[in-house]
C-alpha cells in the first residue's frame, strides 16, 4: 500500500461558517475524518502547513510547500495538497517549475463547498486526488477536480461557484476519474532525476490593457517591480493612439532593467505578435518574449522562477521561451 503525505493549507475545503463568512478552520486530521475510505486506498500522513483562504496565499507560501516536498520526497510515494480554489492555478503552476523531472505525483485539490456541509464536492475531490496520487501512471504536478486531471501549467479557474471550477486551457485534460478507476487521455513520461528549485522573485506585475488606458502607469512600475506581464489585445496588439506612449514606456521599463513579457487577455489560442503591425513593431524593436499559448497563471509562475536564474534580458528571454514540459506548445 502506497504512502501519501497530505499537506493542508486551508481554503474552502477546510472552512467553517462564522459570523463574518467562511473561514478555514479544520485541521488535516479533521479533514481526513470525513473521508475514512482513503484509508483503504493508501497509508496517509498529514502536515498542516497553513490555515489560509487562498486569497491570502502568496508565492512564498508555495515556495515553502516545495521545500517541504523536497525534504519529504524520499519518504513518500506521492503528495496531495488541499488548497483554496481562487489561487490554486497559480500554486500548481509555480510548484510545476519548482519541482521538475518529478516522477512522484504532486496533486492539488480543493472544493467549492466546505467538506462539513451538505451537498459538498469536497469528499469526492479529496478521494479522487488520493486515487490519482496512488495510481502507477501518476507523476508530476496536477490539479484533480470534478473528476478531471489537469496539467498544472494549463489549469485555470473558469467558474466561481460550479463544481466544474477548473478548465484545461488549449491542452487536453490528462485524464479523468470514474469510481475507483483512473483513465488517461495522455500518458506522461518523466526522464532524468528530480530537480528542485529554491529561489523565486515574486516582484512581478500583470497589467491588463483596456481601451484608452494611460501609459503613465508604467512610470510607477519602472521603479517598483522586476517584471511586467502585459495582457495585450487580441493576438498581441499594443496601442499606438495619437502618440507612441506605450512603446516609449516599454522602452523605459527595459532601461530600468524590468523584464517585459507580452501575453494576451483572450482565454484561448494564444498570442502571435507578428500578425498585426500594432504587435510586430513592438516585438521587433525590443525583442520582447511573448507567451504564445501559455496561461497567464503559468506566465506569472515562470517569470518568478526565471528571474533569479538570469542576469541579462537576453538570458531571461531565452529561458522564458524554452519550453518546460507542456507549458508552451
Amino acid at each position: 500500500m502506497k504512502h501519501i503525505l497530505l499537506i493542508t493549507t486551508g481554503g474552502t475545503i477546510a472552512s467553517a461558517r462564522t459570523d463574518k463568512g467562511l473561514c478555514p478552520e479544520l485541521s488535516s486530521d479533521e479533514l481526513l475524518e470525513y473521508v475514512p475510505e482513503i484509508g483503504e486506498i493508501c497509508r496517509v500522513s498529514s502536515a498542516a502547513m497553513f490555515r489560509l483562504d487562498s486569497t491570502n496565499m502568496r508565492p512564498e507560501n508555495w515556495l515553502l510547500i516545495a521545500r517541504r516536498i523536497r525534504e519529504e520526497y524520499d519518504r513518500y510515494d506521492g503528495f496531495v495538497i488541499t488548497h483554496g480554489t481562487d489561487t490554486m492555478a497559480y500554486a500548481a503552476a509555480l510548484l510545476y517549475y519548482l519541482i521538475q523531472n518529478n516522477r512522484k505525483p504532486v496533486v492539488l485539490t480543493g472544493a467549492q463547498i466546505p467538506i462539513n456541509m451538505r451537498d459538498t464536492d469536497a469528499r469526492e475531490n479529496l478521494v479522487d486526488a488520493f486515487r490519482y496520487a496512488t495510481d502507477d501512471g501518476a507523476c508530476g504536478v496536477h490539479i484533480v477536480f470534478d473528476g478531471k486531471i489537469i496539467a498544472a501549467t494549463r489549469a485555470r479557474k473558469t467558474h466561481t461557484k460550479s463544481f466544474n471550477a477548473f478548465s484545461s486551457i488549449d491542452y487536453p485534460e490528462i485524464g479523468f476519474l470514474r469510481g475507483d478507476r483512473v483513465r488517461y487521455y495522455i500518458h506522461e513520461a518523466v526522464t532524468g532525476t528530480p530537480e528542485f528549485f529554491d529561489k523565486i522573485d515574486s516582484s512581478v506585475t500583470v497589467i491588463k490593457l483596456i481601451p484608452g488606458m494611460d501609459a503613465g502607469i508604467f512610470d510607477y512600475l519602472a521603479e517598483h517591480t522586476h517584471a511586467v506581464i502585459i495582457e495585450s489585445f487580441g493576438v498581441g496588439g499594443i496601442p499606438y493612439y495619437d502618440t507612441a506612449d506605450f512603446a516609449d514606456k516599454i522602452e523605459l521599463l527595459i532601461r530600468h532593467g524590468v523584464r517585459v513579457v507580452i501575453t494576451t487577455q483572450v482565454p484561448h489560442e494564444g498570442s502571435d505578435m507578428t500578425v498585426y503591425q500594432v504587435g510586430l513593431r513592438i516585438k521587433e524593436k525590443y525583442e520582447l518574449p511573448e507567451a504564445y499559448d501559455m496561461t497567464t497563471e503559468a506566465v506569472v509562475a515562470k517569470v518568478m522562477w526565471a528571474l533569479p536564474r538570469t542576469e541579462t534580458a537576453a538570458q531571461f528571454r531565452e529561458l522564458f521561451l524554452t519550453p518546460v514540459g507542456n507549458d508552451m506548445m
